[in-house]
């Protein structure tokens, strides 16, 4: 009863002591959970950024497709018409950024016709909900992979998809279970979501804090409580074989460029790493997206060809 008495109420000066650093402990703990709490709800909820166009007037003629994401409602995406019966490039924005950061890009593919749609994730653009940073992303992508594909007018059983960072992971994930996809090329991309969280928190300026980026890491797990066991986009790496792949490794994001190379590393031929100096695109100067959309449209000219020469016919004997 002495010491429980001591503890309750301390009268020595040792005891004073570990009272003291006992409620620090405490109140540092719950202070860094608070802090890593509200981190984590900023990285699920980030800003969004909406951009409204006039479509009757706006280059290229791009008209709304509206489309069904089971459990999640509808949506609506930019359909930029190109030559009918054409495969179509489907646009998958990063993390923290919208569809209307893309249109150039988008109206360069179509000047060499091909379809295109834009569109958002959750918690993007008009898009209510929360980021998974990929998890339930690659059901929205498959959503808008299937509605393009009903429309009639396109090549159905040709796709190519673009994506950096979380766009470029739910690219990956789709292309590796979806046969439609015949080529894509992706941008700082991760593995897993897990990694994106760590390098968010590092970006907020509190990933030096003690506590806070671990805390950070377990409340994300708990937010995708249903996917923590989801395998690695590694793991899946191997059905990408015959899709063309090109993969976009930048200077200027290091953490990103290291996973990127190694996941061009163990991903299957064809494939293409290529390093550049400064990612993201809608930041690029003018004169390095003209380069970028080169490289791009090249890529898809040469691997997903807009128009399909029909095969000579065997010669009659």
């Amino acid at each position: 009863m002495g010491f429980y008495s001591e503890f309750r109420y301390p009268t020595k000066w040792y005891s004073k002591l570990i009272a003291a650093v006992l409620a620090l402990t405490f109140f540092s703990l719950l202070a860094a959970a608070a802090i890593a709490g509200y981190v984590v709800y900023r990285i699920v909820t980030p800003p969004r950024n909406q951009t409204k166009i006039n479509l009757v007037n706006f280059p290229g003629h791009p008209g709304m497709l509206t489309y069904n994401v089971p459990g999640k409602g509808q949506r609506e995406g930019w359909f930029f018409p190109g030559l009918k019966e054409a495969p179509t490039v489907i646009l998958c924005p990063g993390y923290d950024s919208s569809r209307g950061e893309l249109l150039t890009l988008a109206t360069s593919l179509q000047d060499h016709q091909y379809n295109v749609l834009l569109f958002d994730f959750s918690a993007h653009g008009p898009n209510g909900g929360r980021s998974t940073l990929g998890f339930e992303e690659v059901g929205e992508l498959r959503a808008a992979v299937d509605a393009v594909a009903h429309r009639g007018d396109v090549d159905a059983t040709r796709f190519g998809l673009w994506g950096p960072n979380m766009g470029g992971y739910v690219a990956l994930e789709e292309a590796a279970s979806d046969p439609r996809v015949r080529a894509l090329a992706v941008e700082s991309v991760y593995a897993r979501p897990q990694e994106m969280v760590g390098l968010l928190v590092k970006r907020s300026g509190l990933g030096s804090v003690p506590l806070i980026a671990r805390i950070a890491s377990w409340g994300f797990r708990w937010f995708i409580y249903d996917h923590r066991n989801d395998p690695s986009v590694t793991a899946a790496l191997g059905k990408l074989n015959g899709v063309a792949q090109l993969y976009f490794a930048t200077e200027d994001d290091s953490a990103l460029g290291q996973t990127t190379r190694a996941i061009f590393a163990q991903s299957p031929p064809p494939h293409e790493l290529v390093e550049l100096p400064h990612g993201n695109y809608a930041g690029m100067l003018d004169d390095e997206k003209r380069v970028y959309e080169n490289r791009i449209v090249s890529f898809f000219l040469n691997n997903l060809p807009a128009i399909v020469e029909p095969s000579a016919p065997a010669p009659r004997h």
